[in-house]
């Protein structure tokens, strides 16, 4: 009997020691998630020091915009200037004055866990900012604009087909 009592302490005291530090303690974010909330926190700052303040609901493609250029204030990307002697070398020899500025890359990134973000906090689809059109323009603005200021075209990846399928689909026209 002191076998079986012992047992279902220790079943009992294992049970609940399994279920206690679930409920205090969360397992810890991902590096992307933590990023994600991080982002939507500094964005939800930026529309609160606005003045007037703006509320998330009133948010439209506009705040975004110039949430995405107060950013450039941060950025660590030189992007050389119509003017420059370096515009358009992808590996400058020297030191110039043109501004830094958030990358493209970063940019797209960011309006990605935003977007995300604002549908995981109540947001509609249907009106969220971040997938705005206006917000796809200016990021492929960006995208050429910084790509031109490098001297490197940026080139879309293209899928790859399957080459099995296509001859199937190509075969299958010629017999019918």
């Amino acid at each position: 009997m002191s076998g079986s009592k012992g047992k279902d302490i220790a079943e009992g005291s294992s049970t609940a020691g399994d279920n206690a530090p679930d409920q205090q303690n969360p397992p810890p974010l991902s590096r992307y998630e933590s990023q994600k909330r991080r982002d939507w926190n500094t964005f939800g700052q930026y529309l609160r020091n606005q003045r007037p303040p703006v509320a998330l609901s009133q948010c439209n493609a506009n705040q975004v915009l110039d949430f995405l250029r107060y950013l450039d204030q941060f950025g660590k990307t030189k992007v050389h200037l119509q003017g420059c002697v370096f515009f358009g070398q992808p590996e400058p020899p020297g030191p110039c004055t043109c501004p830094l500025k958030q990358a493209w890359g970063s940019l797209d990134a960011l309006i990605g866990r935003l977007r995300a973000a604002y549908e995981e906090n109540g947001g509609l689809p249907e009106t969220n900012p971040f997938a705005s059109g206006a917000i796809r323009v200016y990021l492929r603005e960006v995208r050429d604009s910084q790509a031109k200021a490098r001297g490197i075209p940026y080139k879309k990846k293209k899928k790859k087909r399957n080459p099995a399928k296509a001859n199937d689909e190509s075969s299958s026209f010629h017999m019918q």
